[in-house]
């Protein structure tokens, strides 16, 4: 049996093995660990959009960014839009498809300004071309919305690029932004849900994202069901060589005289008895 087990192909087999099973476990809690930090980003996200609504003064600061913790939390800024200093963010998608986020300043009473993103309007007919953009309503309005850290290529994925149209950019870097601005801003941006008082028409609102755990547990189980079929595979493959190794030393000793017995051409055992024909003969009688 141990000469079986040790023969070249079989350590071979044991190897490989060896290898697959710490290595698929090891995937499989991988892709279990990611789905657990997806699902706790999910909560978090979902229990911020639900939570009740802030001024945007507890979450957010001039020069600095809104925590990542505190992202999607609802906040309330009020104040007046700065049209003259409204810009539309290319390649955003809405209801109808690609088009453009619009991102105006709304300037408090106190100086201090928060970049809000008014909503989605359409991609205009070519690229140079301006979009119908309904228009920001005058006098003093109250936001409500789901406050963002600053947009960077690194966490949107999303690559700068020259050549954009007056009042275009592709993603929304509040410190490159405020920095041709007059006045301070906070840090963030807020996405409108809603305003008092309304505009009619206006921007379509941004959607609430949807939650989406990907399928990294259906994969970490795949993995593990992987690890059980190579291990079950390597105990069916053991006890199928051992039996062929046992078949094969049972029908080796055919043929072969027993324990004991006579050697062929021997002299039969006597057990004590003179054989006939050998020793002296009897004399005869008279």
């Amino acid at each position: 049996m141990f000469r079986v087990l040790l023969s070249s192909r079989m350590l071979a087999f044991h190897a490989l093995v060896l290898l697959i099973v710490p290595s698929f476990t090891w995937l499989g809690f991988w892709q279990l660990g990611r789905w657990e930090d997806k699902s706790a980003a999910a909560d978090l996200q979902t229990a911020n959009i639900n939570s009740d609504p802030v001024p945007i003064g507890e979450l957010s600061a001039v020069g600095s960014d809104v925590e990542r913790a505190d992202r999607w939390r609802p906040v309330t800024v009020t104040g007046r839009y700065d049209t003259e200093h409204e810009l539309l963010v290319r390649n955003r998608d809405g209801s109808q498809g690609v088009g453009l986020y619009v991102l105006t300043p709304l300037v408090g009473a106190d100086g201090t300004a928060a970049l809000v993103n008014r909503g989605w309007v359409p991609q205009p007919a070519t690229a140079t071309s301006a979009p119908e953009v309904p228009a920001a309503p005058d006098g003093e309005v109250t936001v409500t919305g789901r406050i963002q850290f600053s947009e960077t290529p690194a966490n949107t994925g999303i690559r700068e690029r020259g050549g954009l149209p007056d009042g275009q950019i592709m993603i929304i870097d509040v410190a490159e932004i405020s920095g041709g601005l007059p006045y301070p801003v906070y840090g963030g941006f807020v996405e409108l849900t809603d305003q008092e008082p309304a505009s009619d028409p206006a921007p379509e609102e941004v959607a609430a994202p949807e939650t989406n755990l990907g399928m990294n547990l259906s994969y970490a189980v795949q993995w593990w069901v992987f690890t059980v079929i190579a291990v079950c595979g390597w105990i069916v493959l053991m006890r199928r060589e051992v039996a062929d190794a046992a078949a094969a030393g049972g029908g080796s000793g055919n043929g072969a005289a027993p324990p004991g017995g006579p050697a062929q051409g021997g002299p039969p055992d006597s057990g004590g008895t003179t054989p006939a024909g050998s020793g002296p003969r009897p004399e005869a009688r008279v």
